[in-house]
């Protein structure tokens, strides 16, 4: 169960810090059908990822259709007019790659890690899913399953499996972040053949993505290729409108209680924050490490460890293209009062309201996130997914190199600020989760 519940908490924040110190050289520019494209070599490794972005993800849905970002996330596996279906795996394995994907909110990642020497083969590979997927009933009804079997294992068969959908229907009522990536399954059971060819035609276009390479490659060949496999494409016939109403400001306090078979107690906070990359927002994400960070973090230290109310206990910010949510949690332990567990965290904020954190935390926060920065994109695939991510999201890859300065210029003050402005009841959703009693 705390496996789990890790998992799935490191999941929703691996929006945060991505980026190094150790500056990484790219060249970007666009082909004339609005692909972006953005290099990176590096002959460390003889390896490439080949990435693609789809700026889509589940906010881009209609709210009569959710989960069709996902369910495409899927749906593009099944093959090409060129590629049979079940073969797209295979290509790759067979090359000695791996392949993957994922989607958010806000986008849809696709990318190979392949030897340097089958950098054509990613190439085709995503050019064919981009010009030429199977759009089809066979696909789409087999993919209706693989979804159903996803939404059971991960969200119906799993300890508090429904914590987002619940904190997210209740922090959003305008925006379309109001339901999770995973979506309806009623919604993807009504939907018709055309409308799934529909969805992919209006976002599966190349001024909507972001062709993202990094690794061992020469730059002129690798423009060739690109341009030999993207750059007829055309570009889509549908305009994309991206959502623009903005959530109104929560002016109570939402609580509820959610009733399950799950064992132990567990609260749930969330605060609404600013969106990712805004000047807030890099105050809010430093004051969540203090928070969470590390065993001697202010809620594990307090709360697990010196008042033994939890089993764990921290905070995140769940970092979104629009305005997002920091999102505290504790585990109770067995025969605690929630309520008691709620009180811990909430002293602990209110200290960060009231006090400068001492010298000697804010040396430490600082150091630790430039050691996340040295860290992070260690990988050819981090790295091409950063470099999209930034470009996407911001219109400027270079934050890959830069944006541990925004960090950086974050003062006490300014942490101290970001806990009195957003992290007050009037700003929360407040959940818990409880084992339901069965009367026999």
């Amino acid at each position: 169960m705390l496996r789990y519940l890790s998992i799935v908490f490191l999941a929703v924040a691996g929006l945060s810090v991505q980026a190094q110190t150790n500056k990484i050289e790219f060249e970007e520019y666009d082909l004339k059908n609005g692909l972006h494209v953005i290099l990176h070599e590096d002959h460390s490794t003889p390896i490439v990822a080949v990435t693609v972005m789809y700026h889509v993800g589940s906010k881009n849905e209609d709210p009569n259709r959710t989960g069709m970002a996902h369910f495409f996330e899927h749906l593009l596996f099944e093959g090409s007019e060129n590629i049979s279906r079940g073969e797209y795996t295979a290509y790759v394995e067979n090359a000695g790659g791996t392949l993957n994907a994922n989607t958010t909110n806000d986008r849809t990642f696709y990318y190979e890690v392949l030897p340097s020497n089958q950098l054509e083969l990613g190439l085709w590979l995503e050019s064919e899913r981009m010009l030429h997927a199977k759009v089809e009933q066979v696909g789409i009804e087999t993919q209706r399953e693989v979804v159903k079997e996803e939404k059971r294992q991960r969200v119906d068969n799993q300890p508090y499996g429904s914590l987002l959908e619940e904190t997210m229907k209740r922090a959003y009522h305008v925006h379309p972040y109001r339901w999770t990536t995973i979506g309806s399954l009623d919604h993807l059971n009504a939907a018709q053949e055309q409308e799934f060819i529909d969805f992919y035609n209006k976002f599966y276009v190349p001024e909507n993505a972001v062709l993202s390479i990094a690794g061992d490659i020469d730059a002129d060949a690798t423009k060739d290729m690109i341009k030999k496999y993207f750059g007829s494409i055309p570009r889509g016939e549908v305009s994309i409108v991206r959502p623009s109403t903005p959530e109104p400001p929560q002016t109570g306090e939402i609580r509820d209680t959610i009733w399950g078979k799950d064992q132990l107690p567990l609260v749930l906070q969330a605060y609404h924050i600013p969106a990712q990359g805004s000047d807030e927002f890099y105050a809010v994400d430093m004051l969540n490490q203090v928070l969470s960070q590390g065993e001697s973090s202010r809620l594990n230290r307090a709360v697990v460890e010196e008042k033994q109310l939890a089993l764990f206990c921290g905070a995140f910010s769940f970092a979104l293209e629009d305005p997002g949510l920091t999102l505290g949690f504790s585990m109770a332990n067995l025969g605690v009062d929630p309520m008691q567990v709620e009180e811990a965290m909430n002293e602990e904020i209110e200290k960060l309201q009231n006090e400068l954190i001492t010298e000697r935390e804010f040396q430490k926060l600082r150091n630790q996130i430039e050691n996340d920065f040295i860290n992070s994109n260690s990988s050819v695939a981090g790295i091409a997914e950063s470099l999209a991510n930034y470009h996407m999201y911001y219109g400027d890859a270079n934050l890959l190199n830069t944006e541990i300065e925004r960090y950086l210029s974050v003062t006490r003050e300014d942490i101290m600020a970001a806990a009195k402005k957003y992290y007050v009841p009037e700003n929360r959703v407040v959940l818990y989760f409880l084992q339901e009693q069965i009367v026999e």
